[in-house]
């Protein structure tokens, strides 16, 4: 302790939020000038600040009249998954080069449990970055909304919900899986089976959703035998098709809610000796290089990957230096492109 009574180690965000009787979040948002604060409390933040000699990171770059210059790219994945499917890697593209193009730094950070949450949870209340792009995000994820605690600007690839509040970037999820079908039924297909992603996701659900409307408007009647869950992975196509072919084998067509799970099912189709797409007529979603160099090339659900990260870049950098309270929302089209599968 200093002679004066005050401590000489510098003070925490922490012992801010205690002095003021206000949660760190709070702080955060105060110093960062967020407007989702009451008066009162940001006046309680303000006396702590000055009472305790409080300087964070961010302010102190405030004063010097700039920013961390650095946005932060969070893919709850394994290494494997980033680096080997081309979805995560046409993400990261578009994010990259709208950020060079801004002259803003990249922080790629892979999450995989919940001791790596906590420690970025950490990381962001030091206020290391400007703003930050989630991708692959579950229903339960708590992360969004804890960034948005923190004061931080955040967009989405995806969104947890209907009613998501956080900012998001989407694709037409429901149209790819109603042009899906309705392409299969023209080929005259009727047992039309299809392997959904993980059910825990939104966009999951709405391909799901998709697939059923599409059934609906062709007059087919849905069967729950023709519905495997997968997880976006090429073995998780593999175990889902496994499964269609036991529980329904007169089926004639799959829609796979993903490329890499149609090249799953592929090879299950292939080595039970039926020909795609003589016997099973085969659809995936994101027309990826999976899709084009697949044997035979795979009919697939264009969706503007790169474009999406681009544009979620595009978005947090207008949040970053606008201060919107607005939460802006795009949800892009899809396109269905035919090959030899169908």
């Amino acid at each position: 302790m200093a002679a004066s009574g005050r401590r000489t180690g510098r003070p925490t965000l922490e012992e801010v939020a205690a002095r003021a009787g206000v949660g760190r979040g709070t702080v955060s948002r105060v110093i960062n000038g967020s407007p989702r604060v009451s008066e009162q409390a940001r006046t309680a933040v303000q006396r702590a600040v000055a009472e305790l000699g409080y300087v964070p990171n961010r302010a102190a770059r405030a004063l010097a009249g700039s920013r961390t210059d650095a946005v932060a790219l969070v893919i709850p994945e394994t290494e494997a998954r980033l680096f080997t499917e081309p979805y995560f890697l046409d993400i990261v593209r578009g994010v990259s080069g709208e950020l060079a193009e801004a002259d803003k730094q990249l922080l790629l950070t892979l999450i995989r449990d919940d001791k790596e949450r906590q420690r970025f949870e950490q990381y962001l209340a030091a206020q290391r970055v400007d703003g930050v792009l989630l991708v692959s995000v579950h229903r339960d994820d708590p992360l969004p909304d804890r960034v948005r605690m923190l004061g931080l600007p955040a967009v989405l690839n995806g969104r947890r919900s209907e009613a998501e509040p956080v900012a998001f970037v989407d694709s037409d999820n429901v149209g790819a899986g109603r042009s899906a079908v309705a392409h299969l039924a023209g080929r005259g297909r009727r047992r039309i089976a299809t392997v959904t992603g993980p059910l825990d996701m939104y966009v999951a659900r709405c391909r799901l959703d998709g697939y059923r409307a599409g059934l609906a408007e062709v007059g087919l009647v849905p069967d729950a035998s023709l519905v495997a869950t997968g997880d976006f992975t090429e073995e998780g196509g593999r175990r889902a098709m496994r499964e269609l072919l036991e529980r329904a084998p007169e089926l004639d067509a799959v829609f796979a809610a993903s490329d890499v799970m149609a090249a799953g099912a592929r090879s299950v189709l292939r080595a039970a000796g039926r020909r795609v797409p003589k016997d099973v007529a085969l659809v995936g979603v994101d027309d990826s290089a999976v899709a084009r160099h697949m044997d035979p090339p795979l009919t697939s659900v264009r969706q503007p990957i790169e474009e999406m990260g681009r544009t979620m870049a595009r978005l947090l950098l207008q949040e970053i230096t606008e201060e919107s309270v607005e939460q802006p929302r795009r949800v892009l089209p899809t396109e269905l492109v035919i090959r030899a599968s169908s």
